[in-house]
Order: structure tokens, then C-alpha cells, then sequence
């Protein structure tokens, strides 16, 4: 373990384990290190992911000053939650913090965020307030980001919509600060560092991938999904592909019941291009030269329209609808006519892309990660706690 900075004015511990949180927090750990004076940061890994998340930090240069490198093998809700928790207590005895943040909806932020509570310490929730109202979807992550926000001592809420929903559950509009996503900001500082050096994963992309043609971006990985969805999401890009002219990238996820699927359908089309799962860097370069995306991602529902891409997303709920509302979104689901007809009008109707392509991305505008610093630079500890 590397030894965190000493006597700090305000100890703040980010907590995160998955490559979506890794991405999420990393700008928060560069813009709090910018006060050091003041605030004093560390960052604990669950590495409830091990390899995608390494990729990121690598990436941003973030260190681990805790690893409880947890992963491991065939590992269950059960028996993480649990390695979760004790694992974070001498953590938490160690560093002692004022302030515990954790992110958005992972099995490693409600425990953590539970873990914390038990410390005494003040929990931070990042990406506060999404909410789809169905426990069961999507699933575990819709109760893990309502129990962390139960926990949780300030909420910060990436929307105005996000910050309605915490008031709806009778959070006091005190402990609420909306700042934007924090994967705005990650974003922006991505593509400028990619533009300043060009990483090897993406000259890698460069050579193999065919780019000069118009590139539909394909990202799947979501529960919901497993089974006749993915079988139904597979069949769409079949046709699509023999339909469309275009290109169709997909980083096919590790899971067996994507790749299963995906595989035995799509392999030996010629304008589909099944790929591994990329690292963040190239992936956020993906999106930049994509026409349009597919996916079930979260993440990418915030990112692409900063970047003017359409996205279709394969859900029948989403706990952002801030996008939807905006028009940045199309909601399709699993079904296999929706999925085709909507690629191809957006593929083909210029005027409805280039509308589309246009509007106002409602998740913020990269300063999200200042917001949160101002916060504790401005609050003490105790002030906005009943």
C-alpha cells in the first residue's frame, strides 16, 4: 500500500472497483489533488473488476494508495458484498477519513458506502438520485444506488431530474448538490490527452479497422439482456449489416452469455467487425469516429451526445431519462424491428440526424469534478448535516 499524504484538513477516501466507476472518479481524484493543501485524497480499489479497471488508472494516472484486489473467480453478489465490507475496515481505520465518496450503482458503492456508515465516517455519493423505481431492473444495480443513497450524508446529483428524485425519497434539499456527470468530464480530459499522444490501442485500432466508411459503435453487456435479448439484439445488427452501408464495431464483452450468442450470429459477416473489449482511451476514440451507437450502456448514454452521436439504447427502462426528454436518446429495447428500422432511419435521414446530432447534452458540461472540490472547500464537514 503506498502511504497517503499527512494531516490533512479534510480526509476524503474515493472508493471504487469497476472500470465505469474507475472512469467516473478518476477526474474527481485529479481535481481534488489540485488541493492538496486542503484536502487531502486517497483512493481505495475493490477491484471487484481487476484488468478493466487497471486500464483506466493506468490511463489517468491514478494511484492506488489501497488495493483490496477482491476479484476473484466465479465470485457471487453474496460473498463480495461480504469481502467488500471487511475488507474496507482497515482501510477505514488506517486513513481515517472525514468523508467516504463512493459512485453511482455497484455492488462496491453500497457496500463501501455501508462500510463507511459503520466507521462514522461522511458518505459522498457521486452520480446521486438516478432512479428507474423497478428494484428489479436493472438488477442489483436500481437497490444498490437506493440503499448507498439512504446511507449517504451528500448527494451529488448529476441532473436536475436526479435531484427530484432524492426529494421525492424525503432527502433534505441541504444534503443535495447538483453538479453534472463527472464522466463529462473524464471524457474531455480523455480526448485530450489521446490528442496529445496517441496510445498504442488506438493506433492498433487504426491499422485493422476499416474507418473510412460510416461506423456503427455496438456496446451489450447488461443482465436484462441475457438470453432471447441478446439473441434478438444479434439478429438486428444481422440485418442491418446486410442492409446498411456501414461499418459495425463491436467490443463483444467476456461474459459468456454475450459472447455466446454474439458469435455463433455475427462472425463471418464482412462489415461486421467483432473486437475485445477495449480500453477506456480507445473506446472513447471510437465513439469520437462513430456515426451513430448502439448500446446498453449507462455510461454512454451520458458521454455520446458530448461528442454529437446519436445512441440508441437496447433497455425498456432507463434511470436516465434526461436524455430521452432531450432527444440525445431512442429508447428501443430487445426488439429486433425496432432496433433495425431506427438505425437505418438514422442512418439515411440526414435531416433527422443532424437534428438529432445537435441538441444539448443534459448531463453537464465537464466542470462537475470542480463543483464537488468547491464543495468541500466551501463546507465544513458538519454544516449541512442535521
Amino acid at each position: 500500500m503506498l502511504s497517503p499524504h499527512a494531516n490533512p484538513r479534510r480526509k476524503v477516501l474515493l472508493v471504487f472497483g469497476t472500470r465505469p466507476e474507475a472512469i467516473k472518479m478518476a477526474p474527481l481524484y485529479l481535481e481534488l489533488s489540485k488541493h492538496s493543501g486542503e484536502i487531502d485524497v486517497a483512493v481505495c480499489l475493490t477491484a471487484q473488476h481487476r484488468e478493466m479497471l487497471d486500464q483506466v488508472i493506468r490511463f489517468f494516472g491514478i494511484p492506488a494508495h489501497y488495493d483490496l484486489n477482491l476479484m476473484k473467480p466465479g465470485q457471487n453478489l453474496y460473498s463480495l458484498t461480504a469481502a467488500i465490507v471487511e475488507g474496507m475496515k482497515p482501510v477505514l481505520e488506517d486513513f481515517r477519513p472525514d468523508y467516504v465518496f463512493v459512485h453511482g450503482d455497484t455492488t462496491t458503492s453500497m457496500a463501501a458506502a455501508l462500510a463507511a456508515f459503520y466507521s462514522g465516517a461522511k458518505v459522498g455519493h457521486v452520480e446521486a438520485g438516478l432512479r428507474t423505481g423497478n428494484k428489479w431492473s436493472p438488477f442489483p444495480e436500481e437497490m444498490n444506488r437506493s440503499l448507498t443513497g439512504r446511507i449517504a450524508d451528500i448527494h451529488f446529483a448529476p441532473t436536475q431530474q436526479s435531484r427530484e428524485n432524492l426529494l421525492r425519497e424525503d432527502i433534505p434539499e441541504r444534503h443535495i448538490l447538483v453538479t453534472g456527470n463527472t464522466v463529462i468530464d473524464a471524457l474531455q480530459h480523455g480526448l485530450s490527452l489521446i490528442e496529445r499522444a496517441e496510445p498504442e490501442s488506438v493506433q492498433v485500432l487504426s491499422r485493422q479497422l476499416p474507418l473510412h466508411r460510416d461506423i456503427i459503435l455496438v456496446t451489450g453487456h447488461r443482465r436484462e439482456n441475457f438470453g432471447e435479448g441478446f439473441l434478438n439484439i444479434c439478429r438486428a445488427l444481422k440485418r442491418i449489416a446486410e442492409q446498411a452501408d456501414a461499418e459495425i464495431i463491436y467490443p463483444v464483452h467476456l461474459n459468456p452469455n454475450v459472447q455466446g450468442p454474439v458469435y455463433e450470429l455475427l462472425s463471418g459477416i464482412p462489415n461486421v467487425h467483432l473486437i475485445e473489449p477495449q480500453p477506456y482511451e480507445s473506446f472513447i476514440w471510437l465513439m469520437n469516429r462513430a456515426r451513430l451507437i448502439i448500446t446498453d450502456s449507462g455510461g454512454v448514454q451520458e458521454e455520446a451526445p458530448s461528442l454529437g452521436k446519436p445512441v440508441l439504447v437496447m433497455r425498456d427502462t432507463t434511470e436516465r431519462p434526461e436524455a430521452v426528454s432531450a432527444g440525445t436518446v431512442i429508447l428501443v429495447g430487445t426488439d429486433e424491428e425496432r432496433i433495425v428500422s431506427e438505425t437505418l432511419n438514422l442512418l439515411y435521414d440526414t435531416e433527422r440526424y443532424d437534428r438529432m446530432a445537435r441538441l444539448h447534452n443534459p448531463y453537464g458540461d465537464g466542470q462537475a469534478t470542480k463543483r464537488i472540490a468547491q464543495f468541500l472547500l466551501t463546507n465544513h464537514k458538519h454544516e449541512y448535516v442535521s
